[in-house]
């Protein structure tokens, strides 16, 4: 991993396109999202090891990874040009969102021009010479030690925080004590000289982190892939205005796959929302929906169009869904005797 010092002569990013009803339906022209002979310098929030490190690794095989210390850091740097691409985690699917990844990037002047996918595979380790016999306590950020629970129960180890995975694995390198372990990845095990006790040993085998793939400059998107479009819009805060707003994604058969809201400028409204969804602003079905939209919001950016990473990853749950029949698993169902309650 190489690193890059600020460039002085750095230039503001074009910012994220509010939504145009009146505008042609256009794409910029662009490169391939992932091209090697574009992406040189991806950057990502964390220290080498982390599994945004993995993450970069895993998208961008041949490009340099920059490690930053913050997320406003990491958006300066692609603003300042010193990276072409940034990864930054949005979602993991056992904790949900990402905290400020959601406020941050609308107001950044940042482009989504691609997601990534990243497994989240735990290995438990410690310095050389250790055993599972002779570990006590173990250290891993927060999340990742809510995810390992089990694992810490069954070796009844006394669970430490640290600010991120892979500082945990360098400061459990640095005491060489048998007593003392680690959960991170398996990179971070071989940065810092560790030996793996154990792999795999998250509670839920489907511990996955989604990554937003974000440019200075919006980068064109091939017709022939399926894309997906992510928006943030505000409304009026009354009865049916929402409704009203995202009613022309139903009568032009649009696939929303999230909307959600968050709070902003510290008002307890849901004040704006994210939206995403399958097709690209260019078609006239989208487009149509997108202009009910604008009638009915304060706001609409449309943050990027990109290529959809894995339909499968989406749609697991959907088939969980189809697998329980008529009826949902009792955990899921609401009994007679909480409608009695309710009533």
């Amino acid at each position: 991993m190489t690193s890059t010092a600020a460039n002085p002569g750095s230039q503001t990013p074009s910012p994220a396109i509010p939504f145009d009803p009146n505008a042609s339906a256009s794409h910029p022209v662009g490169t391939k999202l992932g091209s090697d002979t574009t992406v040189h310098k991806v950057g990502y929030n964390g220290r080498p090891g982390a599994f945004a490190d993995v993450a970069c690794r895993t998208a961008f095989p041949f490009a340099d990874r920059i490690a930053l210390p913050s997320l406003e850091t990491t958006i300066a740097s692609t603003v300042r040009g010193e990276v072409d691409r940034i990864l930054l985690p949005c979602e993991n699917s056992l904790v949900g969102r990402v905290p400020d990844v959601h406020r941050i990037v609308p107001d950044s002047g940042l482009h989504i021009v691609g997601e990534h996918f990243q497994r989240v595979e735990h290995c438990l380790m410690a310095p050389a010479g250790a055993s599972l016999a002779s570990i006590r306590r173990v250290r891993s950020h927060p999340v990742a030690l809510g995810q390992v629970s089990r694992l810490i129960a069954a070796l009844d180890l006394e669970a430490i925080a640290a600010p991120t995975t892979s500082h945990a694995a360098e400061l459990v390198a640095s005491c060489e004590d048998p007593s003392e372990a680690a959960i991170a990845s398996d990179l971070a095990a071989d940065l810092y000289g560790l030996d793996i006790l154990k792999r795999n040993v998250e509670d839920d085998p489907h511990n996955t982190t989604r990554f937003y793939v974000l440019s200075a400059e919006p980068q064109a998107a091939e017709q022939k892939t399926q894309l997906l479009t992510t928006i943030v819009f505000r409304t009026q805060n009354r009865p049916g205005c929402l409704y009203h707003a995202i009613a022309g994604f139903a009568e032009n058969g649009i696939n929303m796959t999230k909307i959600e809201s968050y709070l902003v400028g510290g008002q307890f409204v849901p004040s704006r929302f994210l939206c995403e969804f399958e097709g690209d602003p260019a078609t006239p079905e989208v487009a149509d929906a997108l202009d009910t939209l604008a009638r009915h919001a304060r706001e609409l950016v449309v943050l990027g169009t990109f290529p959809m990473a894995s339909r499968h990853l989406r749609n697991r749950s959907e088939e969980h869904l189809s697998s329980w029949g008529t009826k949902p698993p009792a955990a899921f169902r609401w009994s007679d005797s909480q409608q009695e309650a309710g009533r």
